[in-house]
């Protein structure tokens, strides 16, 4: 007696995706609106900076969807970043919009991170503004490394 004969019942199902001629079939014989229906638009991807209330400290970030995200760093909602939870609450310092992938937004955000960590800091007793202004500089130097012709950078005024 064979393993599989004993614990039959146990065994998964396996389905196999369809044949290339198959799939070539099935799209021509009709019902191409529940094709149409499956393909969604992709989420429009953002960078964003949040800047804390309480201390001088920034957190730069990727999502689809910012005020969830947001909600998410202030505690209000499950998910926020651990490094996030120390400066809550935060308040939309600069958001960038325009990325056509997650990849080109991530690029972007691992860019503006690493010039912002190597750039040297002024010698100011650190508050929010001298803060902000760093990162700005950062962001002034990704888009001269970088293409962002097509990006809408909004810097909210707060």
């Amino acid at each position: 007696m064979t393993l599989t004969a004993a614990f039959r019942a146990a065994k998964i199902p396996r389905t196999l995706p369809p044949k290339c001629g198959e799939a070539a079939a099935a799209s021509v014989s009709g019902d191409s609106s529940a094709g149409a229906a499956k393909t969604k638009a992709a989420p429009p991807w953002c960078v964003y900076l949040i800047a804390s209330s309480r201390i001088p400290r920034t957190y730069v970030g990727v999502t689809t969807d910012f005020p969830r995200r947001l909600r998410q760093h202030n505690g209000e909602l499950k998910g926020g970043a651990k490094a996030a939870s120390a400066g809550r609450p935060w308040n939309l310092a600069c958001l960038v919009e325009g990325f056509a992938n997650r990849s080109e937004a991530c690029e972007f955000e691992s860019k503006w991170k690493n010039i912002s960590r190597k750039m040297a800091r002024k010698r100011t007793e650190p508050g929010v503004e001298s803060v902000l202004q760093h990162r700005q500089a950062a962001l002034s130097r990704v888009e001269t490394c970088m293409d962002c012709s097509h990006l809408q950078i909004k810097w909210n005024s707060s």
